[in-house]
């Protein structure tokens, strides 16, 4: 996959279908869109083509910074896997946002990216004041020489499935609801840095930390199964998400993860993981001491691995 980011200056030589949206959480409804357009790509022999921005529109027109159910890191990953061919991250800015939505399409779309093919859905919003939206797009096209693909919304039940729904679930510690919105389970990407050095000496087993992002937007706080890709292979775990409210000391927000069946003595630091959450066990809590916090841990180890002796799918 060819990542463009960190420029507006540049140009697609192949035809392409493209399909634009901020594909925060690449939820079921971004799937339904993605997956179109790859349909489109091998149907009329076009290259697949996502447009997004570098960030959340709505933060530099609020000035506000906006939290993101995927980083940027974990969008490109999932684009990857998925084999998209050119991913368009667009630097926003003001002047960005006052583009007139014609063109949006007639510069950015058909000129840049070389679109034949638009895939977007009914809500779909572009241009100045997202003036430009779905109807648009169907009747620019014999004007510039692409076919329009709308694509209706997905429900769950009688609710649109969108970044705002899933939100409500992660702030719920509801990870189960929040992964089938999702269609797939949410996930935390990154590197394993250094901890506080308890797990190992103190607790008598070492764990895998990560430091998400500022803009990473987090479940509720609380010990969760979890399934971890290391190097290929996927392996049971136990997630903390929180500050470790024990541990004396300033501890960054972050996720710590005992890695179940990991054989003893591997060094974790600095390779890049990803923690994939499954279940919540219950939330985060002070002990009294660490002795306490031990005999915790390993309820919630146990708790783990009934957890996949029930559920062997996901290894």
């Amino acid at each position: 996959m060819q990542v463009i980011a960190g420029t507006r200056e540049f140009q697609i030589e192949e035809p392409t279908v493209v399909t634009i949206g901020k594909f925060d959480g690449r939820h079921k409804g971004h799937q339904k869109l993605l997956q179109r357009m790859l349909s489109l790509r091998e149907q009329k022999g076009l290259k697949s083509a996502v447009f997004t921005f570098d960030m959340a529109p709505a933060g530099v027109v609020s000035g506000k910074a906006q939290a993101v159910i995927s980083t940027n890191q974990e969008r490109r990953n999932n684009m990857e896997r998925m084999g998209i061919d050119y991913l368009v991250e667009y630097p926003f800015n003001r002047e960005v946002a006052q583009m007139p939505p014609e063109e949006f399409v007639r510069q950015i779309l058909t000129g840049q990216m070389r679109a034949k093919a638009i895939v977007a859905g009914t809500d779909c919003g572009f241009g100045h004041h997202r003036a430009g939206n779905a109807a648009l797009l169907k009747k620019l096209a014999p004007e510039y020489g692409y076919e329009a693909v709308i694509i209706e919304k997905e429900q769950d039940g009688d609710r649109d499935i969108s970044s705002t729904y899933i939100r409500e679930q992660l702030d719920q510690g509801n990870i189960t609801k929040a992964n089938a919105l999702l269609g797939e389970p949410y996930s935390i990407h990154g590197e394993v840095v250094h901890g506080n050095h308890i797990g190992a000496p103190l607790l008598g087993f070492p764990t895998a930390n990560l430091v998400p992002p500022a803009e990473k937007y987090l479940p509720r706080f609380g010990v969760y199964a979890s399934r971890v890709l290391l190097e290929g292979k996927y392996y049971g775990g136990v997630s903390n998400i929180g500050s470790k409210p024990t541990i004396t000391g300033e501890n960054p927000v972050g996720v710590e993860t005992f890695i179940l069946g990991l054989e003893p003595g591997v060094d974790l630091y600095g390779k890049n993981i990803e923690v994939q959450l499954l279940d919540f066990e219950r939330p985060e809590q002070r002990f009294a001491g660490l002795e306490e916090l031990k005999a915790q841990i390993e309820l919630d180890k146990q708790y783990a691995s009934e957890y996949f002796k029930k559920n062997p799918g996901w290894l």
